[in-house]
């Protein structure tokens, strides 16, 4: 009798759950917080991911990473993994954008690849040795010079010549945009003395008697020429050559791009040639701060 009212007096227990008083953003279900994730940029993922649980979970979305990824990844997995066996094929699309990201060379080194981290563009570059350079092989005309200042930490380096003329081109898969094409060079030949950076002009000569030429082509005949004058000794800049547009991503692009000064009543020399760079044409502002 005793244990029965007992029982009667213990307090009862509710089965059902009470809503938290003071809900926050961790009680937001995981899949809306990942739709939202779509309109964000990868930068603006990364930075809300790190407020709790459930926005680091839901930032692991596949969905979240496609939409971040251009359309024809695949084709350039391809085409910059072909020759590497240990690339994973089980990579969930973050992982796939992070890894797309680094710089991936490829073609022997002479090239490389990497996907913008804020808005996932595709940009590519392509080094001197990548480039057919007249003369190259040469020493009294060309010499391959050692550098941190360049992407592939060699430049070609000219003393001189009559005929000069650096060509070169890409066959890639270029995702659905517009692009610009820019030589990286420097007139003088820069190194370091004590520390300090110093350049030394002792070839240069010629560039201010005549311009120099630049001149695209692409498989779908698109086609453009600048010229300009090469100055400003001692600093790294891109020299445009022009713009292209790919319309759809189902083909690969053959881009063919040159820079030539041919006029051979004088000689010139004295320039280092870095590498060519091909980006989207937003990015030409970025570059004028180089």
């Amino acid at each position: 009798m005793g244990s029965s009212l007992s029982f009667l007096l213990m307090p009862r227990v509710s089965t059902t759950t009470s809503p938290p008083a003071n809900p926050g953003l961790g009680d937001l279900p995981e899949s809306c917080v990942a739709s939202v994730m779509v309109y964000l940029d990868p930068q603006e993922i990364c930075k809300i991911s790190m407020l709790n649980r459930a926005f680091r979970d839901a930032s692991s979305a596949d969905f979240v990473w496609e939409s971040k990824l251009p359309l024809n990844y695949g084709s350039l997995i391809d085409r910059v993994f072909a020759a590497d066996d240990n690339f994973p094929t089980n990579l969930c699309k973050r992982d796939i954008y992070a890894r797309l990201c680094r710089p991936n060379y490829f073609d022997g080194g002479t090239k490389k690849v990497w996907l913008d981290k804020g808005t996932g563009r595709v940009c590519l570059s392509i080094s001197a040795n990548g480039l057919a350079i007249t003369g190259i092989d040469d020493r009294r005309y060309w010499s391959r010079i050692e550098t941190d200042e360049s992407r592939f930490q060699s430049v070609a380096y000219l003393q001189q010549i009559w005929w000069f003329e650096v060509d070169g081109e890409v066959d890639f898969p270029f995702p659905v945009g517009s692009y610009s094409i820019f030589y990286r060079l420097q007139v003088g030949r820069a190194s370091r003395r004590f520390g300090k950076r110093i350049c030394n002009s002792e070839h240069v000569h010629g560039w201010d008697k005549k311009p120099v030429q630049f001149q695209l082509s692409t498989s779908d005949n698109q086609q453009a020429t600048t010229q300009c004058y090469l100055k400003e000794a001692g600093k790294w800049k891109y020299h445009h050559v022009g713009d292209f547009v790919v319309t759809g991503s189902t083909e690969t692009m053959k881009v063919k791009f040159s820079m030539t000064q041919i006029d051979c009543t004088h000689t010139k020399g004295g320039l280092c040639v870095d590498s060519v760079l091909i980006c989207p044409s937003e990015f030409t502002e970025r570059l004028k701060r180089f």
